[in-house]
């Protein structure tokens, strides 16, 4: 993307906030949080899709914002959990008030065009066209650009749906807009699919993975800019990711490793390698994988069952082995840790353990494991993120997705489909500002910055 067309100073101002709430009456009730959405701190995760200038509707935002109210409403009706708010119950725990407050939607105007975001840097560019949730359960800005393009940005609580309750409420959203119905994801708020089991079963297998939140060291202040941590977005074509793969499995091919598997250990190799050139160089690296654990735990007839339903398994290595053994190797290694946490077992183990601590917080350790343990990382997979499905009547997305400088102080990597080739991934990058130099410097064959060519704006 030349310079000469990047604008980084435009603004945005709001027109007009609404709140939407259910287009039917809903009877007050609490809805409680399952233990494993009690695993997530307050975190607001937010996503984002541009669109081009419509053709087939009016030229002023009017006629899109209304079609999207509307379908909003209706979809409200089955998400109901969204048009609630969090409230803490007489154990200090939170809980959604389902009452229909709504959905604060605000619509806005922006003084630069599609071709002019800086996609690539996101803290530059998404970061202004998402809104800052101030009440509720999930807030909604429509964003019309100078150029007559849409973008539509999403900011939700973390605590009430993980990426894939998001991606049901997406689709569904889009499908009420384009008069698509019945919609094809009913949500099941049915918490008893997560039960503590009776008695409960307590693993020590939890411990490594999970502590108080009352453990959690102070934030740490820094001032090297090189570990403050910022966002990027690149993507990675096909045939990288094949030779990845294929690399990641070794000369003997008798196993082949997955993408993410491959991709995740590869990022592990450069992290490792950026840390060794420290002056004062960490022994050890962690990389922590995000599991879905949905198809381990319920039967088909229940995977559109809204919340969380997540772990975060994690692995350590000598950086010196990172770095000097061979890809198939650090996979193997990634692999390892995997393997004894995509089991029902694990996710019966981890309900229980909360159980055991309430109402005292948990949260994963590798959320906590700064610089001090040596670089830390998660990769959350957002390969089932619904980008092409997200059409609300006039077209699917230029661009699409998930933004989340999450307040961890390990990084957080996210790979998605690509919104223009089948097969190609799309990466939110969230790490320090020494480990982004350091991936643009040594793998930009591989990790390539987005750009307007290849998005085709």
């Amino acid at each position: 993307m030349g310079e000469a067309t990047v604008q980084t100073d435009f603004h945005v101002t709001t027109i007009r906030k609404q709140l939407i709430t259910a287009a039917l009456p809903l009877q007050d009730h609490w809805l409680p949080l399952s233990n494993l959405d009690l695993l997530l701190p307050p975190l607001n995760v937010s996503v984002c899709f541009c669109y081009k200038k419509p053709r087939n509707i009016a030229t002023n935002l009017v006629a899109p914002n209304e079609t999207l109210k509307t379908a909003l409403a209706e979809t409200l009706v089955s998400y109901y959990a969204f048009a609630g708010e969090i409230v803490t119950n007489p154990s200090g725990e939170p809980e959604i008030l389902c009452n229909n407050r709504g959905v604060d939607f605000l619509e806005a105007g922006a003084d630069v065009e599609l071709r002019e975001l800086n996609l690539s840097d996101p803290d530059e560019s998404i970061a202004k066209l998402v809104p800052i949730k101030k009440h509720g359960v999930i807030a909604i800005q429509v964003t019309q650009l100078k150029c007559g393009s849409i973008v539509v940005g999403c900011t939700f609580d973390h605590r009430v749906a993980d990426a894939y309750s998001m991606n049901m409420f997406l689709v569904s959203w889009a499908e009420m807009s384009r008069s698509d119905v019945p919609i094809s994801y009913v949500p099941s708020f049915r918490r008893s699919l997560l039960n503590p089991r009776r008695p409960l079963i307590v693993d020590s297998s939890i411990d490594p993975m999970y502590m108080p939140v009352t453990s959690l060291p102070p934030p740490q202040e820094t001032f090297d800019p090189d570990t403050i941590l910022a966002s990027r977005l690149c993507y990675i074509k096909a045939d990288a990711l094949q030779k990845l793969q294929t690399l990641a499995s070794g000369s003997k091919l008798t196993v082949k490793r997955t993408k993410l598997e491959s991709f995740s250990a590869f990022l592990w190799k450069l992290v490792a390698n950026h840390a060794a050139k420290d002056p004062v160089p960490s022994k050890n690296s962690k990389i922590g994988i995000v599991v879905d654990g949905r198809r381990r735990l319920m039967e088909q007839k229940h995977n559109t069952y809204f919340g969380n339903v997540l772990s975060i398994p994690f692995g350590g290595q000598k950086i010196d082995d990172l770095i000097n053994k061979p890809l198939s190797w650090v996979t193997e290694e990634v692999h390892r840790f995997l393997e004894s946490s995509v089991t029902k077992e694990h996710f019966l183990n981890l309900i229980d353990w909360v159980e055991t601590r309430r109402p005292t917080p948990a949260v994963s350790r590798i959320y906590s494991n700064g610089s001090d343990d040596g670089p830390a990382f998660v990769v959350s997979s957002g390969r089932s993120f619904p980008v092409t499905k997200v059409d609300f009547g006039w077209g699917s997305p230029v661009f699409g997705s998930y933004h989340f400088p999450w307040g961890g102080s390990a990084g957080y990597v996210m790979p998605m489909p690509s919104s223009v080739n089948d097969g190609d991934w799309m990466v939110y990058l969230h790490l320090t500002k020494g480990q982004l130099k350091f991936i643009e410097e040594e793998a930009s064959h591989v990790l390539i910055p987005i750009d307007n060519d290849y998005l085709k704006i």
